[in-house]
């Protein structure tokens, strides 16, 4: 702690940088990493290299492809066998991109196992790769080629493959002189220099661009570089000038000239989020320079060729025995580490210290920090530090001078502290050796935990996620249970245990922990090869919902089905049965749905509705002669013509004597007589008849004068008389016809009485016609009868003779007070002598 300060370095009056190592590497090259490709992934990530590419080998010889660990542990390697290598880059999800010189890139995860590879298009195919970039946008990660023909091409998203041709630029004859990738405005461009001159190319233009403010004498460009946020950008000239500002060419920072002319091998920004200062460094063989908005520079002596990786707040700079972080020193850093400084941050650390050695100057310092009310302050400042730090002795520190200063706070929340200890004690576990991820606080928190655990699992590391699970209490749907279905899928590919061997170890370690998927694990399974095992793990799975679309890939069709109808879901037994129907021959479909009934029973109502042969066929095929009528008379409906209609009903005659329902049949003969019946009759009288019910036809007839041809029909169809005299007079009185009604009512003795005949006529408005019936009526119904035809005065008689005070009281209700007072009165003493009796 005493030199802390040693290892900084002023760029300009308040902002200091520092480098730091991360680890000493061990990966045991013998090549320079200028004979090697070289991509490391940012946050920390891991560095591929592709060995020998660049030498003349014997043609026996193969370059080989490594990945390691940032701390220089082999994670992986393989023979490179595929075509020439023009670069590497990883994708956001720390995937391997390898662009080979045709345009295909193939894609391998960090243990360098292929997964798939796409193409660039057939106009890179014919050119060829001159050079590429692999870039992260808010779309994904996308590549960008410059082929053979100077054109380029590129896809802003490898998941989301689309393909664009960038216009051409005029007079280009030979590879610009550099070029890159920017981000403006949701929209992806590239930037280009020819000699002294700037193009920028988006999707359908070409225009010359300058930067402003550019020295007269700056010269040709030879090499530019991108921020890590696309927001800024630099060019290096061949006079030595480096030029500073915003990507989009509107605004200078800053210009700077390095005295040297000769082309860098490498040009990053090293720029903190939300910091004033912004630096780029630059790396030629020998030479690293930090230069920024200050007229002076850092200079650092490279001992060995080294590779940058630029990240989000500073430059990992790689080389064959280090790995190292170059950063600006974070404003609550310097704060409290400067020499000689008072910030409320610094003097509450030294409090800390001279307490621990028990002195009474703590209470001095204290006593100054409080006085300025500024406590709250340094407690900050300290917990924001001690993130900054990578050394845990340093963070240590921080944290206690921090905790020292709560003590003398009411109401300090706790909150920034703890989780601050439990940031660090997270980022030093993964910082370790044999883990090897030097992530920063700054990219911790822009990757977010759910990312880093991501992370741990990708690289296999199971019980460190787990556990950083469990410190930090995750709900275990996104914690444990996201990881232990990792390490299942990861467990199924293991080809030296049996399928039982594996199911039961995944089951036991699994159980039933909330937000486990076995039916994913089971896919991984499947993919893999390992068919049986799949089924295995889907019988752990409880959901059929999960079970059964991945049995149907498996073309386990059957066994399938039983599971759709084990869960009671009819659309999951629909989506089975109408899979086995695309997938079976018909004969095997339908011996298939035999055997299981539900399902037969419901692809039967789907075909009600949506198939009607198929159900024909189906009824067929079971002899069922009684549905197969059904079918036919159903289908008799959608005839349009009557012949066709006549056909299809007679095709359900016979299967109802088939059936042996003596009824069905009866009713279907019936119908088919009577339909030739009302084809006749539209023809002979021009009117329609068809599709009426028999009742309605013999109405129809009635209404339009017809009786002989409705008597015709009452006699063949043996229409009940009761029913037949209820048709003719409801009919005749709808018709006016009281004359036919009363010749009618006088044929023969009705069988309905003739109270229906008062009610018919009282109806339709005509009491005179009433009356006539009225006396005709039973003695048992006749009050009721001229009370509907309003003769009170027969009904008080009718009433009185049959003594039914039932009646009276009808009679009674009816009675008008002012017209009928005698006629009430009679009625109300009558009642009276009868409840005496």
């Amino acid at each position: 702690m005493d030199c802390y300060t040693a290892n900084w370095y002023p760029l300009g009056e308040e902002a200091f940088y520092r480098k730091l190592e991360l680890y000493s590497m061990e990966w045991g090259l013998r090549e320079d990493l200028r004979d090697c490709v070289v991509a490391a992934a940012p946050y920390g990530g891991p560095i591929a290299l592709l060995r020998n590419s660049r030498r003349d080998k014997a043609p026996s010889s193969r370059p080989l492809l490594e990945i390691y660990s940032a701390s220089g542990l082999l994670l992986a390697s393989v023979p490179w066998k595929s075509g020439r290598l023009v670069q590497l880059g990883w994708t956001a999800g720390e995937d391997l991109l390898c662009i080979q010189e045709d345009g295909t890139v193939l894609v391998y995860n960090l243990f360098c196992e292929f997964k798939r590879h796409f193409s660039m298009g057939n106009e890179v195919l014919q050119n060829h790769v001159l050079e590429a970039q692999v870039f992260h946008t808010e779309f994904g990660t996308g590549v960008a080629i410059l082929t053979g023909a100077f054109r380029f091409s590129l896809a802003t998203n490898i998941d989301d493959l689309k393909l664009r041709r960038l216009p051409e630029v005029p007079g280009l004859q030979q590879p610009p002189g550099c070029w890159a990738v920017l981000s403006q405005d949701r929209v992806t461009v590239v930037l280009l220099a020819v000699g002294p001159e700037l193009f920028l190319l988006d999707n359908t233009s070409c225009s010359s661009v300058t930067p402003p403010g550019l020295s007269p004498s700056a010269g040709p460009f030879l090499h530019m570089a991108v921020s890590f946020n696309h927001r800024l950008l630099a060019l290096f000239c061949d006079s030595g000038y480096i030029w500073m500002g915003l990507a989009t060419l509107k605004e200078k920072f800053c210009e700077f000239n390095s005295t040297v002319r000769s082309p860098p091998k490498q040009m990053v920004w090293c720029t903190r989020p939300r910091s004033r200062q912004r630096a780029v460094v630059v790396a030629w063989e020998r030479q690293l320079m930090v230069v920024g908005n200050s007229s002076e520079c850092i200079r650092f002596v490279l001992d060995e060729d080294s590779h940058l990786v630029p990240e989000l707040d500073g430059v990992r700079i790689l080389s064959r025995t280090s790995h190292e972080f170059l950063h600006e020193i974070p404003e609550a850093s310097q704060e409290i580490f400067r020499i000689a400084s008072m910030a409320p941050g610094a003097l509450l650390l030294e409090a800390q210290k001279e307490y621990e050695k028990e002195s009474q100057k703590a209470d001095e310092y204290l006593r100054e920090i409080r006085e300025q009310q500024l406590l709250p302050e340094a407690v900050g400042q300290c917990i924001e530090a001690a993130g900054y730090e990578h050394e845990p002795h340093t963070q240590k520190s921080l944290l206690r001078a921090a905790s020292f200063g709560k003590c003398f706070l009411d109401k300090f929340p706790p909150e920034s502290f703890v989780r601050m200890c439990q940031d660090l004690r997270v980022l030093n576990a993964i910082r370790d050796y044999q883990i090897g991820i030097p992530l920063t606080f700054t990219q911790y928190k822009q990757l977010t935990i759910e990312v880093l655990l991501d992370r741990l699992v990708l690289r296999r590391l199971y019980p460190l996620a787990i556990r950083i699970c469990e410190f930090l209490r995750l709900p275990e749907i996104q914690g444990v249970s996201r990881i232990l279905a990792h390490w299942a899928c990861s467990k199924v590919q293991q080809k030296d245990k049996s399928d039982e061997e594996v199911a039961q170890a995944i089951n036991q370690k699994l159980g039933d922990t909330p937000g486990i998927s076995y039916s994913e694990i089971a896919t991984r399974a499947y993919d893999c090869g390992r068919a049986e095992l799949a089924i295995k793990l889907l019988e752990y799975e409880p959901r059929s919902g999960e079970q059964v679309p991945l049995l149907l890939k498996m073309k386990r069709s059957k066994l399938a089905l039983g599971k759709a109808i084990e869960s009671g879901d009819t659309d999951l037994v629909y989506t089975v049965v109408l899979h086995l129907k695309n997938e079976l021959n018909r004969g095997t479909f339908f011996m298939t749905l035999q055997n299981q009934p539900v399902a037969l029973s419901l692809y039967r109502q789907f075909c009600r509705h949506q198939e009607r042969d198929t159900l024909k066929d189906l009824y067929n095929q079971d002899d069922n002669h009684q549905e197969l009528g059904n079918f036919h008379v159903h289908s008799s409906y959608s005839e349009k013509r009557i012949e066709g209609r006549v056909g299809a009903l007679q095709n359900a005659l016979d299967e109802f004597n088939k059936a042996r329902n003596d009824f069905a049949a009866k009713a279907t003969e019936e119908q088919i007589k009577l339909l030739r019946l009302q084809r006749h009759l539209q023809e002979d009288f021009d009117k329609p008849y068809l599709d009426l019910s028999l009742h309605d036809t013999v109405s129809t007839l009635i209404l339009d004068g017809h009786y002989k041809r409705a008597e015709q029909l009452y006699r063949e169809f043996k229409i009940p008389d009761k029913r037949y005299w209820w048709l003719k007079i409801s009919a005749l009185a709808t018709r006016g016809d009281w004359e036919e009604m009363e010749k009618f009512s006088k044929s023969k003795k009705s069988p309905i009485g003739y109270l229906p005949f008062v009610e018919v006529a009282v109806k339709h408005h005509n009491r005179y016609e009433a009356r006539k019936y009225a006396p005709r009526v039973p003695p048992e119904q006749r009050v009721k009868a001229f009370v509907l035809v309003g003769d009170l005065e027969q009904a008080a008689e009718a009433a009185m003779e049959h003594k039914s005070e039932a009646e009276m009281n009808l009679v009674l209700s009816r009675c008008s007070p002012g017209t009928d007072g005698a006629l009430a009165e009679k009625l109300t003493r009558a009642r009276a002598q009868l409840l005496k009796k």
